[in-house]
């Protein structure tokens, strides 16, 4: 047992239902050990547990080869183990040394010695191989800075055990390989790391082990060394085929008329002169590499960022949205790149998140909510969207990812879009609910209405779009109908021509 520097062993917890049945887990010291599992498998239950959020219903947890109780977060830093979040923890207003040393600040005389936990922190730093200024506000930082920091700050406690979830979900490819980097760093210092992600090509590239849970049980545990993606896929869901992202042509009109029509948009000066049409009935993908301007195209449209020129048409009929409410007033939805932002209230419910855009129509009299309509429009969305969850009152925070985007997505489609916009829709989303998303997005389509898909994953964009416009750095800079791409190689060169 003294070869593991943690283990789990006969791990139960359940919240009126099972979740985790009897789950084993070992981690050796200096090893990178993935935790796969569709969503609701149990992967954040587990490791909620290894951190002190949860306390466990039975089961037993060594560390260092001795029986260790984890009864709160106090326990698990006490015992060297810190989580490096998804939803980023440091305080934005505050420096990357006030971050480093939050609740264990240095005084002198009575005061905080701001002097000696700068010098303290870029040691810190220094020593990760992480460029940036002590005394630099953290909401001056990128997305991938800010991840190096928040490890720095769990270093900087003795953090001996460090469980990562989802740490790429937002970081550009440049970030990334600093991020792995960093991790091949850390595993030659004898850290030992727990890496969740739902990309498996991460997990090939990064982790020594890797455990794969399913219903709350483990499936596989064993070396990465000889397995493969569908190696992986096949332990997750089970075997069940029609779970890959297999491209099918489809049928719509490609020479009918527009449904949107976007002449010459401005959406600032980078990006000044876009053009592009969307039929009925397609499903039109825009790539590029980050910066190249997919995002704040969509904003526009949507009415978050203020159109200064060109004209956007839809239905053949001028549309002119100053803000999102008018925008879906004209018939557009958008599913946001950070659901739990922008897309979901997340100390809500799972019903009122659903029917929050339609909530007008929902009331009686203009005074009450009629919650007879509501609740049997909910739970049909929970049917025809296969949303996960125990009722629909159960507060949307303690769902899955891949169920909470599926709220988001029967949310605006409970408003009968013209136009569904997705920006990144599978981020921290499992193979299975991955499918489903695109599914219900061809099922859209095939009403006649129309799609624009945004996605870093250009297996998903192959998977489903009809058409492809490529952007780089605010610019057009081809389009390519689906059924000419052979490889993924073929779009990741599109997407890099300027």
């Amino acid at each position: 047992m003294d070869q593991y520097v943690l283990e789990m062993k006969g791990i139960e917890k359940s919240f009126g239902v099972p979740v985790l049945k009897g789950v084993d887990f070992s981690l050796k010291k200096g090893e990178v050990h993935a935790l796969v599992g569709g969503n609701g498998a149990g992967k954040s239950t587990l490791m909620k547990i290894m951190t002190g959020v949860y306390s466990k219903d039975a089961g037993t947890i060594f560390v260092d080869g001795r029986e260790t109780a984890i009864h709160d977060t106090h326990d698990a830093k006490n015992n060297g183990i810190a989580m490096i979040f998804q939803e980023l923890s440091l305080v934005q207003t505050m420096t990357v040394a006030e971050n480093i040393f939050l609740g264990q600040e240095v005084t002198k005389r009575g005061l905080r010695d701001t002097g000696y936990m700068n010098q303290k922190a870029h040691e810190v730093l220094k020593e990760l191989g992480i460029d940036v200024d002590p005394q630099a506000q953290v909401n001056s930082l990128s997305v991938g800075l800010s991840q190096m920091v928040e490890i720095a700050k769990a270093m900087a406690k003795e953090a001996r055990i460090l469980v990562f979830d989802e740490p790429t979900a937002s970081l550009s490819d440049s970030e990334t390989r600093q991020l792995f980097k960093m991790i091949s760093d850390l595993k030659a210092k004898g850290v030992s790391m727990v890496y969740i992600s739902h990309r498996m090509s991460e997990i090939l590239q990064v982790a020594d082990s890797i455990t794969i849970l399913r219903d709350g049980g483990v499936v596989h545990s064993g070396p990465t060394a000889g397995m493969t993606l569908d190696d992986i896929i096949l332990h997750m869901i089970g075997g069940g085929s029609g779970k890959k992202f297999d491209w099918v042509e489809r049928e719509y009109d490609a020479d009918g008329e527009d449904l949107l029509r976007v002449e010459h948009l401005k959406v600032n000066e980078k990006i000044s002169d876009i053009s592009f049409s969307l039929k009925r009935g397609e499903i039109l993908g825009l790539a590029g590499l980050m910066g190249s301007g997919r995002t704040e195209l969509l904003e526009t449209l949507f009415g978050i960022r203020k159109k200064l020129g060109g004209t956007v048409t839809l239905h053949e009929r001028p549309v002119n949205v100053k803000n999102p409410g008018e925008a879906v007033k004209a018939g557009f939805a958008l599913i946001p790149e950070d659901r739990r932002k922008q897309g979901l209230v997340l100390i809500h419910s799972v019903k009122e998140n659903a029917v929050l855009p339609k909530i007008t129509q929902l009331t009686k009299n203009k005074v009450f909510v009629d919650e007879r309509k509501a609740d049997a429009l909910v739970e049909e969305n929970v049917k025809a969207l296969n949303i996960v969850t125990d009722h629909i009152h159960k507060r949307i925070n303690l769902l899955s990812g891949g169920n909470q985007q599926k709220v988001v997505i029967a949310k605006w489609l409970n408003m009968n879009p013209e136009v569904m916009m997705l920006d990144e829709p599978t981020a921290g989303v499992d193979i299975g609910a991955k499918s489903e998303i695109i599914d219900l997005m061809r099922k859209f389509a095939d009403e006649g209405k129309g799609v624009i898909f945004v996605s870093s994953e250009l297996t998903e964009l192959m998977a489903v779009c009809d058409r492809i416009i490529t952007l780089y750095d605010g610019k057009i800079t081809g389009q390519i109908n689906r059924k000419d791409l052979h490889t993924e190689e073929e779009l990741q060169y599109a997407i890099q021509k300027k």
